[in-house]
């Protein structure tokens, strides 16, 4: 229904009934048929349905005021925020609930990967933002930390600009800052896993310079490292790479090291270029590839092998190496047949059985052909008989559940 006016940040129960009563006198209608209209006025379907909300605002005035402080920042409209800023002090102070997160977060929280102006201004309101920081508002420390994941370098310069963010060696990474963070380097003896992870940082923010520098500390600590980078073409050969391929799918930190994510990023771009022959190589040349701490990886390549039945090849190469995720017990969770059969990549499952069992549901049953065992999920008049729904896919399945929950609550027949 489209509301031809908006409520007002206060709504008021008592005005609302004197526009019913004038309407009812100047149109001659029933004060019942007059309320419906004002209802409808401002997009509800009946009086009953705009007096609840009213109730809902006056009653609880700063939850209000949160959701339409969401609202104005979803729409940069800044001019609404200050005015509800005024209004409302206590949104500055709010630290955010299961319904409603900080002003701050909702600023500056971003749902993907921001790097890059246009991105930026997609997932972030930096101008926002600022009006918070000017006004006083609650800064929490995991906001920096959601900018620094986010790679949003509009904000981490409006931060840096407001003094607001940490000096600690991450953030002058991320910044590009090779002086701070040279001077960093020589106040503090950092461990290997921290220089890594921020020179990970400097490659995601494509800072070359800063990126070498920390290699470079790096190599001091680890020489087998730098042993291993020389039999390469060149270090800044090194760095290009993890700049240029940094947005490969897999968690830098689970690789053991700088080698290790090198080795394991050639691997996985050889796995996307569909390249066999390099693919077949790296695992031969590098066997640690197929350890038991490297099962993450194994389970990562059999779900991204689902997508494309070309990919079969790839696996039964991994295979015929005895992974040790053909040996582990219990299997990681996957969702790899599910994927297998919803992608239609059924020439995988034969594979994919060799870790884990088909699951017993009738949606599984039916994807893999499987009729007999269908027939038995239906009674004799065509009824299903499907017992509990939670032990049905999508219930069953560790991913849904888990990381992507869809918010349908409770299955039901």
């Amino acid at each position: 229904m489209t509301a031809s006016h908006s409520l007002p940040p206060r709504p008021s129960l008592e005005s609302l009934r004197k526009q019913a009563k004038k309407i009812a006198r100047d149109r001659s209608v029933s004060l019942r048929d007059a309320q419906l209209a004002v209802a409808r006025e401002y997009g509800f379907a009946g009086w009953r349905d705009l007096t609840a909300e009213v109730a809902k605002c006056v009653g609880n005035d700063l939850e209000c005021a949160l959701a339409e402080a969401h609202r104005a920042i979803h729409d940069n409209d800044i001019a609404v925020l200050k005015r509800l800023l005024a209004e409302h002090p206590a949104l500055l102070s709010w630290r955010g609930d299961e319904r409603h997160q900080s002003l701050m977060g909702m600023a500056t929280g971003a749902y993907g990967d921001a790097f890059g102006p246009e991105r930026e201004h997609w997932f972030t309101r930096g101008t926002c933002a600022e009006v918070l920081i000017d006004v006083g508002a609650v800064v929490l420390p995991r906001v920096s930390e959601g900018i620094l994941q986010s790679r949003a370098v509009g904000l981490l310069h409006i931060f840096e600009r407001k003094g607001l963010l940490p000096r600690t060696l991450m953030f002058r990474v991320a910044l590009g800052q090779l002086d701070a963070v040279r001077a960093l380097l020589g106040e503090n003896a950092y461990d290997l896993t921290t220089l890594n992870d921020a020179f990970i940082c400097a490659c995601r923010f494509e800072h070359e310079a800063v990126a070498s520098s920390l290699l470079e500390r790096a190599i001091a600590i680890d020489p087998e490292l730098g042993r291993r980078i020389d039999g390469t073409p060149d270090r800044r050969s090194f760095v290009r790479f993890f700049i240029e391929r940094q947005s490969l799918d897999f968690d830098h930190s689970k690789a053991g090291g700088l080698w290790q994510a090198f080795v394991i990023g050639h691997l996985v771009r050889s796995f996307h270029a569909r390249d066999r022959v390099a693919f077949e190589n790296l695992l031969q040349r590098e066997p640690w590839l197929l350890a038991n701490d490297y099962v993450w990886l194994q389970n990562d390549l059999m779900s991204k092998a689902t997508l494309s039945n070309d990919r079969v090849p790839f696996i039964s190469a991994l295979f015929d190496r005895h992974p040790a995720i053909l040996r582990r017990q219990p299997p990681p969770q996957s969702d790899a047949i599910a994927f297998a059969l919803i992608y239609k990549t059924t020439d995988l499952i034969p594979l994919l059985t060799r870790i884990w069992p088909i699951p017993d549901d009738l949606p599984h049953a039916a994807g893999v052909g499987n009729l007999e065992r269908v027939k038995q999920w239906f009674d004799a008049s065509g009824a299903p008989t499907l017992c509990d729904l939670e032990n049905h896919y999508h219930r069953t399945s560790p991913h849904l559940r888990e990381h992507d929950d869809l918010y349908w609550g409770a299955p039901a027949g």
